[in-house]
């Protein structure tokens, strides 16, 4: 007998081949039958009329933070919502585990990390993890059983560092002793289950203290040391940032990345490859990477988002305009004084002018305050302004931009929240996005799901691309959009029987209506531990997501089951080889 049956669904199963209408039938949490509609020969326990809808395999999402999250919210929320079944966490060199048993403080130190680099609530950190664990495997296991996606974790670099040379791993290099260990700790990790290494070597990560983090002081031969022991593990791969991720590589990144790509014999994904027609540049000079890599034996893959995140930005927390060369000491004064440099017009000349420079490189998009959009406000002296753009709201005022919007987060000391217009949303740009789609070594992902909790939100990046692909610009066709979102990074990960509809894999399914599915905007939550802020979004048009066979979305609500499977390298990926 079946378990359910889902009765006259057009399936579209991942593979980009043309969709078709079909009864599916699901047992012991596989696809156990795939027939022409109406003639199931199986009784089945339950069953449900799928006519008009899309069944799909359920979304993998190759790059989200979700580590932490998923102990106080086993939903994944909101990527669960948005159909996304299978996660990789793990990213940018950043994971929880391993933590030394004899130093209590390492958690401490993690969670500040944390916080700074991934902007994850503090509080929610300490209140929302048990931090029971000191392996990786212990971490693993503190999450077997009690989530509802299908998560994936890489070892992070960081974590690495941090057990075997303590507080030496910000700013020292390891002895000959402390590399093996690092090494057998690696080994280690990935025995467990541990999909690979991931690590960073971006200008912009640091960690609560203000220092660079632990694997920006990695050399190359660290790196490659590590990046070897990968190729003794089954279904592994590499993962690595650079400062050059953020806009142009230079050759000494290039050079890094296809060495470890091909040390390892893995793939090698990096995130996240901007898109923009005024800059024919960079796409060329990115893929260049992935380009010597295979020449080199290796490969390097760049993730890109299929969509332009909103980010919830403000003058007075932590966020993007940090990151601009010289901004990040004028934004980390006392408000009082902040404000005062603010309001000194050579302050702003100098800060616009840092902003727009050649060194500024992807937050340059950052530079154009006129298209702003004022969000929510918190003083007398800015009502009626949420809502309204940075240039009309100047215009009246006779105000430069910038000035103008000094002066209203002034107002409300700060608080503010600004949200700045995308520049590359034009006609060219979106061209060269379907143009790039199509090359081998880009992949769709890099949602940052799990991290930046108040500044933006990427999770909802599967709806939003589908509904854009049947009644907007239509860029690529449904059944194309549905492999880039499911089967290309199950490909690439190695997942076992994941990313189809097919009959003995996973039931991993969502279940949408092709007439409605989308995204509803950004909308800030206090749900995090704590009552911490975070931006959500909720899906349009999903009837159902189920992850292994069980419902856990039905009409955008989660059903309380949580029938999702730690994934585990050889296990549960296979070897993806580059050679």
């Amino acid at each position: 007998m079946l378990d359910h049956l889902i009765k006259g669904a057009t399936v579209v199963d991942g593979t980009g081949a043309p969709s078709y209408v079909a009864d599916l039938g699901i047992r012991d949490g596989r696809i156990a039958l795939i027939a022409a509609p109406g003639t199931a020969g199986e009784p089945a326990r339950t069953s449900e009329d799928a006519t008009g809808l899309v069944l799909a395999p359920g979304f993998v999402d190759p790059h989200t933070h979700y580590d932490a999250q998923l102990f106080w919210d086993p939903y994944a929320t909101p990527s669960l919502h948005h159909g996304v079944t299978t996660v990789a966490g793990g990213n940018c060199g950043f994971t929880l585990a391993p933590l030394h048993p004899g130093r209590p403080g390492d958690a401490d130190y993690t969670r500040r990390m944390m916080s700074k680099v991934e902007g994850m609530s503090l509080v929610a950190l300490e209140e929302g993890a048990p931090w029971n664990w000191h392996t990786f495997g212990d971490f693993l296991d503190a999450l077997e059983g009690r989530i509802a996606v299908n998560a994936g974790f890489m070892v992070g670099h960081c974590a690495l560092r941090r057990y075997v040379m303590g507080a030496d791993a910000v700013g020292g290099q390891p002895t000959d002793e402390q590399l093996a260990a690092m090494e057998r700790l690696f080994h280690e990790a990935m025995d467990a289950g541990a999909w690979g290494l991931s690590t960073t070597q971006s200008t912009t990560h640091s960690d609560g203290d203000g220092q660079p983090v632990a694997s920006r002081y990695a050399r190359p031969a660290e790196l490659l040391a590590l990046s070897r022991a990968v190729a003794d593990h089954e279904g592994t791969q590499l993962e690595a940032i650079v400062t050059g991720c953020l806009d142009q590589f230079d050759d000494a990144e290039i050079d890094l990345l296809v060495q470890m790509s091909a040390a390892a014999g893995r793939p090698l994904n990096w995130n996240v490859l901007t898109i923009d027609a005024a800059v024919p540049e960079r796409v060329p000079r990115q893929l260049t990477a992935s380009a010597r890599a295979r020449a080199a034996g290796g490969r390097v893959v760049a993730l890109t988002m299929p969509i332009l995140t909103p980010m919830n930005m403000s003058l007075g927390t932590f966020c993007a305009l940090n990151l601009i060369p010289g901004w990040g000491e004028i934004l980390g004064l006392p408000v009082p004084e902040r404000i005062a440099r603010l309001r000194d017009a050579g302050v702003r000349a100098e800060l616009l002018r840092r902003a727009d420079s050649k060194e500024a490189g992807v937050f340059r998009r950052l530079a154009r305050f006129d298209r702003y959009v004022i969000g929510d406000t918190y003083s007398a002296a800015n009502e009626g302004l949420s809502g309204r753009v940075v240039r009309d709201i100047a215009a009246e005022r006779g105000l430069e931009p910038f000035h103008c919007l000094v002066e209203i987060c002034a107002n409300d000391q700060l608080r503010t929240v600004l949200w700045p217009m995308p520049t590359d949303n034009d006609p060219a740009s979106w061209a060269l996005r379907k143009e790039t789609w199509r090359h081998e070594d880009v992949l769709l992902g890099g949602s940052d799901a799990g991290a930046h909790l108040d500044r933006m939100c990427g999770a909802p990046y599967t709806t939003r691309f589908l509904g854009d692909c049947l009644r907007g610009r239509r860029l690529v066709g449904l059944e194309r959009a549905v492999q880039l979102l499911t089967d290309e990074p199950a490909r690439l990960f190695g997942l076992r029987e994941r990313g189809r509809i097919a009959e003995g894999y996973h039931a991993d399914l969502v279940l949408f209506d092709p007439a409605r599915i989308d995204a509803g905007p950004a909308r800030l939550v206090h749900d995090l531990p704590g009552d911490g802020p975070r931006l959500d979004s909720r899906a349009v048009g999903i009837v159902s997501v189920r992850v292994n066979g069980v419902e856990t979305i039905r009409a955008d609500e989660v059903t309380g089951a949580v029938p999702g499977t730690v994934l585990r390298s050889g296990r549960d990926t296979r070897t993806v080889s580059t050679r």
